[in-house]
């Protein structure tokens, strides 16, 4: 049982290759599952040697690669002579990262590691995940965005140019062959981390979304592909920005921008059969359209749309049982109506109508968006999305439709904040609420921290501290008196990271190969993380697993996906294990860890390009490396 206390003595297990097993093998031994194509145990091929090896981060370790090594692939004389330990250039890397002056420079740092090794920068990553979370994702990856053209050095994924839709496929077949992509992430650049328009700095939230699926489950970094669709700006201070390195001219929109994504989506799925493809921070009027679009055929994902709701959902079913209420009861006002907003809202209402048994049009009932406008109602201006929980306009004839007057009229027991709005969960408002909750859940979700709408401190003050809260970004433990007889007692605060629930399901979806991304899928998901809630049994402690523990989170999430999928019977991998033991052992084996496994020397004649480091290379430096094995 995954339990709050017992998982802070687990922390060091769970930073070292704890995630297979904690009982030793014999050195001869090879796990169960060692024959699967995705196996991480046993030797890993390589065909390249001298510096070609040094300068692929899939197989350079630097200083820690063996005598034997350095003799088998030509290295001697090209690395000093002293032999070190993994853990030890991870010392010497982390008082590397603490040099750097502020988080923007660490995060640079970082990437320059990542270019190197591989396993050293994850390694990194993973032994000190609670203080480098924030650095490689949000809020310092929404600055290293905005900066992109100025700190650019190397490309690093694909830029399709709207300009030449001809060359979409030609450009996309440039990263490898149908067997070596697992794992897409796509997006248009148009609404990124709270930021808005970044263009093709986009490329980088989808690079740093595949770090996150590696780090957190496993998925094998070298068979991922970020993606980014050059659409121009309308961000005018790239477009009179002389360095700006993405097309200069306002956002294409209409059938031209369509077609683009059409034509992504069909050359993705015929050059790479087996890919998931992840859509990222699209626009308001795009992201849950391309969703709906390919969803029913494509085995794709949005995780502004379904991320969101679902780690959100997770938090509100903890919450409501630390509450002691039930989800069909649930009243919820969602401030904030854009693609997360209204992504939570049809996770939630989903959830409601199969837990009563009603349709989805009588469970959006129990849901209200306020935005800009105030309540949407049948005479405000939406989309397609938020029609669904517009509200009848002569309902509200006379009445105020402000978020403290919807909440004086409404009595929620949850409250969300997807706004970006900051401050505008005031003290009115969250004492308005506790009127009429005992415990209300109040998630306040924007980032990165400087846009939420509440800080957890206020909360729980103006609350005498019954508030069940979880944040978008990291906060600290609130202290308070509020414990028995006015002790002072430490509240935990949550953080509603995407990152417990939508690497686990990208796992699932590519160890399950699935057709497509169910609801039975991203429910299982739901119930996945839920479960593992440390609130469930300790209402002081977060409703969430943190992100440190969030590989084991990702097993069981996996898990239920997976066994959704089966029984959905989109699932197309054979002879996965109906055991859930097994099973659990069966995804851990194909997730990859940051060790050094030894490097085991093949010829390139017949080798698979992995082991000729020609995955993620263009055609004109694969030819480049060939000639170089060839002599």
């Amino acid at each position: 049982m995954y339990l709050a206390r017992p998982l802070r003595s687990l922390r060091l297990l769970l930073n070292r290759r704890s995630f297979r097993t904690t009982a030793k093998m014999p050195a001869d031994a090879k796990p169960k599952f060692s024959h699967l194509p995705l196996s991480t145990s046993g030797p890993i091929e390589c065909a390249v040697s001298g510096s070609v090896l040094l300068n692929t981060p899939y197989f350079n370790r630097g200083s820690a690669h063996s005598a034997e090594e350095r003799r088998e692939f030509n290295l001697t004389g090209l690395l000093p002579s002293s032999i070190q330990t993994l853990e030890q250039q991870v010392d010497r890397a982390y008082q590397q990262y603490t040099s750097r002056h502020d988080d923007l420079a660490k995060n640079t740092f970082l990437t320059s590691v990542k270019e190197q090794n591989l396993v050293l920068y994850f390694r990194l990553l993973q032994d000190h995940m609670k203080e480098m979370f924030s650095v490689v994702y949000t809020p310092t990856e929404g600055d290293a965005i905005q900066n992109f053209s100025r700190l650019f050095r190397r490309p690093e994924g694909c830029f399709l140019n709207i300009n030449d839709l001809n060359r979409v496929s030609h450009d996309l077949a440039q990263w490898g062959k149908p067997e070596d992509i697992d794992y897409i992430v796509v997006t248009d650049g148009e609404e990124i981390l709270g930021i808005g328009d970044q263009g093709a700095g986009g490329i980088l939230i989808s690079v740093a979304k595949l770090v996150l699926t590696t780090l957190c489950a496993g998925i094998h970094p070298n068979r991922t592909l970020p993606v980014v669709l050059d659409c121009g700006t309308d961000n005018e201070k790239l477009l009179n920005d002389e360095l700006y390195l993405g097309l200069r001219q306002k956002r294409e929109r209409g059938e031209k921008y369509d077609k683009l994504v059409d034509e992504f989506v069909k050359s993705a799925r015929k050059l790479f059969p087996h890919a998931y493809i992840h859509f990222e921070d699209f626009g308001l009027t795009n992201a849950r359209r391309i969703l709906d679009h390919y969803r029913p055929e494509v085995p794709c994902f949005n995780d502004d749309v379904q991320g969101t709701g679902c780690v959100t959902l997770a938090a509100i079913m903890a919450g409501l049982h630390v509450s002691k209420q039930k989800l069909q009861d649930m009243k919820m006002i969602i401030f904030g109506a854009g693609t997360a907003g209204v992504g939570i809202a049809d996770q939630v209402r989903d959830a409601i109508a199969t837990e009563k048994g009603i349709s989805k049009e009588d469970a959006a009932k129990q849901i209200w968006l306020v935005d800009k406008p105030g309540l949407l109602t049948t005479k405000t201006e939406l989309d397609q999305g938020q029609k669904t929980y517009a509200k009848e306009a002569s309902e509200w004839d006379g009445k105020e439709r402000s978020l403290l007057s919807v909440i004086r009229e409404v009595h929620p027991n949850v409250l969300i904040g997807t706004s970006t709005v900051p401050k505008s969960f005031t003290e009115d408002i969250v004492r308005e609420m506790a009127k009429h909750a005992e415990r209300p859940v109040i998630l306040p979700l924007s980032n990165p921290t400087r846009l939420h709408e509440a800080v957890p401190e206020d909360l729980l003050k103006w609350t005498d501290g019954r508030a069940l809260v979880a944040t978008g970004s990291p906060f600290d433990p609130v202290k308070g008196p509020w414990g028995k007889d006015g002790a002072e007692i430490e509240i935990e605060v949550a953080e509603c990271n995407n990152s417990v629930v939508f690497p686990g399901i990208g796992l699932g979806a590519v160890l399950a190969r699935a057709s497509k991304v169910t609801d039975k899928m991203l429910v299982a998901a739901v119930r996945g993380v839920a479960g593992l809630s440390p609130a469930l049994k300790d209402d002081t402690a977060p409703l969430l697993p943190g992100v440190e523990h969030v590989r084991a989170v990702s097993v069981r999430v996996a898990r239920e996906v997976i066994l959704a999928a089966v029984d959905d019977g989109v699932s197309t991998e054979k002879d996965i294990p109906t055991d859930k033991d097994d099973l659990d052992e069966w995804i851990r084996e194909q997730m990859w860890d940051p060790v050094y496994r030894p490097l085991k020397r093949v010829e390139a004649t017949g080798a698979s390009r992995a082991a000729k480091a020609e995955l993620k290379v263009v055609g004109s430096l694969e030819k480049v490396g060939d000639k170089i094995l060839r002599e």
